[in-house]
Formats: C-alpha cells, sequence, structure tokens
C-alpha cells in the first residue's frame, strides 16, 4: 500500500508539540464494581496520583421527586424503599415523618415503639452491609461472608414483620400497618446477641490490622471545614469531631426518652469512619434494648386517630358504614392535607434525610424534595479525591458509603 503522509498547515509549521507521559485521563465507572453504582469519574492522573477529580452522575435515571408529585400521598410510600435500597425502612420513615408534620398529626405510643425498632434494626442491617462490602473493596473478603451471615438474621425478622427482605415498605402515614409477631422479640433478642458475637470478630480483625490500617488511615481525610462545605451529614461530618445527629438535635418518635451516645473521632480519615460504624452498631443494640422494655407497656394502638387524612381500624371499616365510605374515598381520591411546606429531616444510617413537601391542599404534593446524604458526600469527591494514588481511590469511595438511588432522583 502506497504511504500517506500528512502535512502541516504553513501556520502549525514552527509550533513544537509537547506531550506530557506521565498524565493521563481515566473514566472510573460508570461500569465499575468500585463504583458502588453509577458513578463516573473522571479522573486525571500524573502518574498514579489523582491530581484532578470530577464526579459525573445521571446514569441511573430516577425522577423519583418527579413521580411524587403524580402519584397520591400513600401511592409514593413504595417508591421510597428505592432510595436507599439498604435500609429502605429509614426512607419510608422520613417520607411519613414529612407527611406528618404536614398533617399534625399525633402517633399512638406503641407505633412509635415499632417504629424505632424497625429504624435501629434497619440502621445495624445497613451498618453491617457496609462493612461487608467496604472490607471487599480494600481486600479483606473475609468480612463479607462474615457480616451477610448476620444481616440475613436481620432481615428474617424485618420478613417476619412485613413479608419483605429488601424493599420492606412496612411504615404507613400515621403509624404502622402490623403489630409485632408473637415472639418477635425473642427473636430480636437473639440477633442482639449475634451481632455482639459479629462486632467482636470484625473488630478483632480488623481494628489492629496492618494491612487494614495501612489501607485506611490517613486516606479520605476531611476536615471540618470541608464537611461544612459540602453539606455533609452522618458519619461523614461525625468523623471530623462534630457530634451533630438529628436524634439528639431534633428529636422524631422516641429519641428523646432513650439513653444513647453519639461516637465521634477527629481523625477525619477511612479508618475513623470505618471505627464510627462499629460504635454506631453498638449503640443501636443499646436502643433496641429499651425499646425491647417498652413494648410491652404500650397500648394496642398502631395507626393515628385522623379521620381525614388517615383510614379508620379494620374493625371499624367491616362493620361501621361511614368508616367504609371514608376509607373508599382515601384509598381512591387520596387524602387531601392543608396547603403550607414542611421540611421534615431524619437521621438516616447514611446521614440526613429529609423532605421537602409543598402542599397546594390537593391528593397530590404540589412539590416534593428530598436532601439525600450521598448526593452531597459525591459530589465532595472532586475535592477529597486530590493527592491521593489509584489505589485510594475505591478505598475513599467505599468509605462515603453512598447509594446512587438517593442520588439519581
Amino acid at each position: 500500500m502506497p504511504q500517506v503522509y500528512t502535512k502541516l498547515k504553513p501556520q502549525f509549521e514552527n509550533i513544537i508539540f509537547e506531550q506530557d507521559d506521565n498524565k493521563m485521563i481515566v473514566n472510573f465507572g460508570p461500569q465499575h464494581p468500585s463504583s458502588h453504582g453509577q458513578l463516573r469519574l473522571i479522573l486525571e492522573l500524573d502518574g498514579e496520583k489523582v491530581i484532578k477529580a470530577t464526579p459525573d452522575i445521571g446514569y441511573l435515571h430516577r425522577g423519583i421527586e418527579k413521580l411524587a408529585e403524580n402519584m397520591i400521598y400513600n401511592e409514593f410510600m413504595p417508591t421510597t424503599d428505592r432510595l436507599d435500597y439498604t435500609s429502605a425502612t429509614s426512607n419510608n420513615y422520613a417520607f411519613a415523618h414529612g407527611v406528618e408534620t404536614l398533617l399534625d398529626i399525633k402517633i399512638p405510643r406503641r407505633a412509635q415503639v415499632i417504629r424505632t425498632i424497625l429504624l435501629e434494626l434497619n440502621r445495624i442491617i445497613s451498618h453491617i452491609f457496609f462493612i461487608a462490602v467496604h472490607g471487599m473493596d480494600v481486600g479483606a473478603l473475609s468480612m463479607f461472608l462474615y457480616c451477610f451471615k448476620t444481616r440475613e438474621y436481620g432481615l428474617d425478622l424485618i420478613e417476619d414483620y412485613c413479608g419483605a427482605r429488601l424493599t420492606h415498605n412496612a411504615i404507613r402515614i400515621g403509624g404502622v400497618p402490623l403489630d409485632l409477631p408473637l415472639g418477635w422479640c425473642d427473636g430480636l433478642k437473639k440477633f442482639i446477641t449475634e451481632t455482639h458475637q459479629t462486632v467482636a470478630l470484625i473488630e478483632g480483625l480488623l481494628d489492629e490490622n496492618r494491612i487494614w490500617k495501612g489501607r485506611l488511615e490517613n486516606v479520605g481525610t476531611i476536615s471540618q471545614e470541608m464537611a461544612k462545605t459540602w453539606g455533609m451529614s452522618g458519619i461523614m461530618l461525625r468523623a471530623t469531631g462534630i457530634a451533630y445527629d438529628i436524634r439528639k438535635e431534633e428529636p422524631y418518635e422516641l429519641y428523646d426518652e432513650l439513653d444513647f451516645d453519639i461516637p465521634i473521632t477527629d481523625s477525619g480519615d477511612s479508618y475513623g469512619r470505618y471505627k464510627l460504624y462499629m460504635q454506631e452498631i453498638k449503640e443501636s443494640i443499646r436502643i433496641l434494648e429499651q425499646l425491647i422494655e417498652m413494648y410491652p407497656k404500650t397500648d394496642n394502638l398502631l395507626m393515628a386517630k385522623a379521620p381525614d387524612y388517615i383510614s379508620s381500624p379494620k374493625e371499624d371499616i367491616m362493620t361501621q358504614n361511614y368508616a367504609l365510605m371514608q376509607h373508599f374515598v382515601l384509598v381512591t381520591q387520596g387524602m387531601r392535607p392543608p396547603k403550607g411546606e414542611v421540611y421534615a429531616p431524619t437521621e438516616s444510617p447514611k446521614g440526613e434525610l429529609g423532605f421537602f413537601i409543598h402542599s397546594e391542599g390537593n391528593p397530590y404534593p404540589h412539590r416534593v424534595k428530598i436532601k439525600a446524604p450521598s448526593f452531597y458526600h459525591i459530589g465532595a469527591l472532586q475535592d477529597l479525591l486530590i493527592d491521593h494514588y489509584l489505589a485510594d481511590v475505591v478505598t475513599i469511595i467505599g468509605s462515603t458509603n453512598a447509594v446512587f438511588g438517593e442520588v439519581d432522583r
């Protein structure tokens, strides 16, 4: 074949083209097992060191906030499961809490106890899942097996209550759909014992493991200024030494009656965040033990008494004509909350999860906006990854514990 030569245009003949062989741009994701979802990171590398990082989101195409504006309030509840599928009940509760704040209704104490039990059980399951996946990311493969065994026992309890293991739909606006099954608290006590054993096992394997500490210590260090600038919350914030937890600052349900601590550390690095996850599991166990004692002392009411917004108990629906008519209207047409707007924050396992709801008095919310912690933590990667090596990128992404169901909204 004849050789082809390309002649430069005259204006470019005297230009010297330089190329730096040490620098390159790589795409980390969106199809990558360590990106924890549909995250695309555009990384500019100098050798193996990151000098620029650009998170690129939107590959999941959720549109969940617009879906909320086209569903009646109760109809949207199962959709909230998909926000953070590792802790579905916390999403159910956050939306229910927002609507209940808008309606200004009082939740029965028994329902509050059950809700708080489910929230803290959910927190343990989510934190155990984080340790499992984070350990696998970094190379501690045994963690995945040990943690998943305990997580399965927790999911058995969730399934016994609501029939589902991943997307729970376990909470209703105004209360809970079901009472705890007979003997359920005994199963919860066994799970607490199992969790204690698993926590001791994990700490024995990882706390002083020199490979684990070498991969996590001084990696992904966050300062208090960075945490505040990026609006971080949850463990990402508390690992910088700021003791901020919605359960203490703006208590909801029974948290103002419960005795528990907020673990903090000032290390700010990935190892400090790992330690906080382990400590929070222990605090959730403390909370569950107190709630188990509270449960038998409550009455049998599971749903709030608010006929304009909440259906009557099943016994009334089956025996009273007005209750049946009211139930029919609420199911087919939906409730009509008062006009107004509200923002109600909650402390999900990953940080501050809150729903802003604007009502025009119609069965459909006029506007819904979700404040999800993973969105802010993924945004911070553009500052957090700088001057770290490519091998540390996986560790740092994992330590944020981000889930993309609540990023691409």
